[in-house]
């Protein structure tokens, strides 16, 4: 028997908007310095990850990510300090 625990947080309602995978964009985010960069990194839609993250910044009430558009060598994302914070503390969890 092998054991598993997965965690994730849920709105009032009961639905998932953050766990392992929300949580492996993110750190994708911040390695890759964009959105767009990280979904191609994980073979997974612009469209799939923009609304993953917006999904849960509107659970949560504030930004995952600050973007940056355009300029010199194009625009990108980075992560907030709530979103770090958030990071910080799953993982926590996580390894209890």
């Amino acid at each position: 028997m092998r054991e598993q625990i997965k965690l994730y947080l849920c709105n009032e309602e009961g639905q998932r908007f953050f766990g392992e995978g929300p949580y492996q964009l993110l750190r994708c985010i911040e390695r890759c310095g964009s959105l767009r960069s990280a979904a191609q990194e994980m073979n997974m839609a612009y469209t799939k990850a923009f609304h993953l993250i917006r999904h849960a910044e509107e659970e949560l009430g504030f930004p995952l990510t600050e973007k940056t558009i355009g300029g010199t060598g194009g625009g990108g994302s980075r992560l907030t300090a709530e979103a770090k914070e958030l990071m910080t503390r799953y993982e926590q969890y996580k390894s209890a």
